[in-house]
């Protein structure tokens, strides 16, 4: 076989799923360092120490090669920013590949930019849909999706969603779910930390939340979800690790949420940290879509409280159960809990810690064929 030349592997990531998604990717692309040069960007759309620096000290990920610290703003103004911050580093290094995971604004922007210098754009989680074009995230996945020329995707059904918009199969590569690399990798950090008796609780008899999306956080249904909150605290331990502006906005809502005995809000924590209180909770109430993934794998109860989810196999063959965008219904989370323990469940193929392997694997091949491509030019050139 004919050698390829080293490859270089530009991957951005913005936001804390981001990191977890690249970590895995990162840690293979430099075990096989004398095949593939890898550059991180990191836009800085999550932007303070909390939210961001932790996870990449935690996933080992070290300093990104290249900060855009574009920070908060209006959809907008924040893909915006990344575009124009991105383009002249993009010029400067020319990757052979622009890797974006997810469908955060960072994510589109980097591969609007990339496909308009001719740069081959991978994305990482393709093949997500929600079918519900109000949320920004599917715009962005679907919007990706369109201009990407690599297209991995981590369950079956992206594959079928992908044919029906038309992609060609030979773009689609079903290798896994690298968030789940990644929780396979500190599983064993994770379970040492003990995070119930840390945090003064019982393993198994506590529920954890998160919540902070728009179409919950914006509007009046926070209110309805604080009392909420409040009643399934008389039952079992609530504990709130809350993103700054969630908790500005409950507090607002209900000044006295905070004194409430067994609802505990915590700042917001590190990937170790907060996977450690999942992984021992009786379940987890939540507005997230990785978070449906990690408790998948791990075998706890999660109540999603959406009207839809882009992860359908983690209802079909995981612990997930959607309640609507109904805050009431978080009143019944304990009996819900029960429910979803006494449904059977399972891991879906390819969650098993090598979708970070299989996707360099992919990139490999299509180097090797580029070369022999260029060869095979080069030979028909100087035989004329």
């Amino acid at each position: 076989m004919i050698p390829s030349r080293m490859q270089k592997i530009l991957s951005v990531v913005g936001t804390r799923p981001n990191f977890m998604k690249v970590a895995p990717i990162v840690g293979e692309l430099e075990r096989r360092c004398d095949e593939f040069e890898h550059v991180l960007v990191h836009t800085g759309q999550h932007y303070d120490d909390v939210m961001s620096e932790i996870f990449l000290q935690e996933l080992g990920v070290g300093e990104p090669d290249h900060r855009l610290d574009v920070g908060s703003g209006s959809h907008a103004r924040q893909t915006a920013t990344v575009m124009e911050r991105i383009e002249p580093v993009l010029v400067a290094e020319r990757p052979d590949v622009v890797l974006v995971p997810g469908d955060v604004n960072s994510t589109l922007a980097a591969a609007l930019v990339a496909v308009k210098l001719g740069l081959p754009v991978a994305h990482v989680e393709a093949g997500l849909r929600s079918f519900d074009r109000t949320m920004p995230e599917e715009l962005n996945r679907v919007l990706t999706d369109a201009i990407s020329e690599i297209l991995f995707t981590h369950s079956p059904e992206a594959r079928e969603y992908l044919l029906g918009e038309g992609r060609e199969e030979s773009r689609i590569h079903y290798v896994g779910n690298t968030m789940i690399d990644t929780l396979v990798a500190m599983r064993e950090r994770i379970e040492v930390l003990d995070a119930p008796d840390r945090h003064g609780l019982a393993a198994g008899e506590y529920l954890v939340v998160t919540l902070h999306r728009p179409a919950l956080v914006d509007g009046p249904l926070l209110g309805l979800a604080a009392g909420a909150l409040r009643v399934v605290a008389q039952e079992m331990p609530v504990v709130f690790p809350v993103h700054p502006r969630t908790r500005a906005r409950l507090l607002a809502e209900d000044p006295t949420l905070s004194e409430t005995p067994e609802l505990t809000m915590l700042e917001p924590l590190g990937y170790l940290e907060f996977l450690a209180l999942v992984a021992g909770s009786a379940g987890v109430l939540t507005d997230s879509g990785g978070i449906q993934e990690e408790t998948t794998f791990l075998g706890v109860p999660c109540l999603t409280l959406r009207a839809n989810t882009e992860r359908p196999i983690t209802q079909s063959m995981g612990t997930n159960m959607l309640l609507g965008l109904d805050p009431e219904r978080i009143r019944d989370a304990p009996g819900l809990l029960a429910q979803v323990r006494r449904r059977p469940h399972a891991v879906p193929p390819l969650w098993d810690g090598c979708a970070a392997q299989r996707i360099v694997d992919v990139l490999a091949a299509r180097a090797g064929k580029e070369t022999q491509a260029s060869r095979a030019t080069s030979s028909s050139s100087l035989a004329i």
